[in-house]
């Protein structure tokens, strides 16, 4: 259970990594009316039951990712992702499918062609934060301890295991704070961010152990070569010859918190949910009577 009170606590739900861990995990054996495949629609859909059965949330917002290859990023960076293929055809349509059920049950939906859920997610916690929540981000993603506060927490629903900003620093060895800088410095290979080359977790962890963060590092090179971390001279040599490439990757890491998605505190307040939009939905994808029981029972 919750430790806080309905009333100020938000789910920040990271739609797109749940909908891929059921693309990948649900046997291809599902199909609606059409004779499509929607065996993540399926997946997706338990878990999102499971979820609102557990939490009773009162504010929740399921985000998507809409801007594979059309985030602000990508101006930024070009190859950004470029690593990532592009989801099939019949993927897309079940990401649509997945944002009607999630709209269908009263859920707030975040989706842009600019921003990625992360982004959407970070600024409707920041945006709350002022009306008195406490967030829980939902998801397994490490981008996202940049996020959280003191009172915040990030769920890895499939494990079932729960962290605030003490566990982002015992997974990767700095403040949440420092996330965003820590990434920059020894980049992420998932989003195709290189980083300062050489440079490993360890040795970014160190850096911002000792200067607190990426300028600092970077206004005090000259210090580095003296400190006790393995081949701090050839580090130090690093990052001189890379410093523009780390600043400009601390562009990419660094989670927006600017979008207007949550500007009152009623903002992602469940909605009541839409009986006769579940009903055809429910017919349409041949969703059996277990998965329609649960559904109205949520609305």
């Amino acid at each position: 259970m919750d430790t806080v009170s309905g009333d100020s606590l938000v789910h920040l739900v990271d739609g797109s990594l749940y909908v891929f861990r059921a693309w990948h995990s649900m046997p291809d054996e599902f199909h609606d009316q059409d004779g499509e495949s929607v065996n993540a629609v399926h997946g997706f859909t338990r878990f999102l039951c499971e979820l609102l059965e557990r939490t009773r949330a009162e504010h929740v917002a399921v985000a998507f990712d809409a801007s594979l290859t059309t985030s602000f990023r990508n101006a930024i960076y070009p190859a950004y992702k470029a690593n990532r293929e592009l989801p099939p055809p019949q993927l897309v349509r079940q990401f649509s499918l997945c944002r009607e059920i999630s709209a269908a049950l009263g859920l707030s939906v975040l989706n842009d062609h600019q921003y990625e859920a992360d982004d959407l997610i970070g600024s409707a916690l920041w945006g709350l934060r002022s009306h008195g929540f406490r967030g829980v981000i939902v998801s397994a993603d490490k981008d996202f301890g940049q996020l959280l506060g003191e009172h915040d927490e990030q769920w890895d629903f499939a494990k079932n295991v729960r962290w605030g900003p003490a566990g982002v620093f015992d997974k990767l060895g700095v403040h949440p704070h420092q996330v965003a800088d820590y990434l920059a410095l020894c980049g992420d290979a998932v989003d195709n961010i290189p980083g300062v080359p050489g440079i490993g977790a360890k040795t970014a962890a160190a850096l911002l152990a000792h200067f607190g963060n990426l300028d600092a590092v970077l206004d005090r090179i000259d210090e580095v070569p003296y400190l006790r971390i393995r081949g701090a001279a050839a580090c130090a040599v690093r990052l001189r010859e890379h410093a523009d490439q780390a600043l400009l990757c601390r562009r990419l890491t660094r989670i927006a918190l600017d979008i207007a998605v949550a500007e009152t505190a009623d903002a992602l307040r469940r909605r009541r949910g839409e009986a006769d939009t579940l009903d055809e939905l429910c017919e349409r994808l041949r969703f059996g009577p277990l998965t329609r029981s649960r559904l109205r029972a949520l609305i």
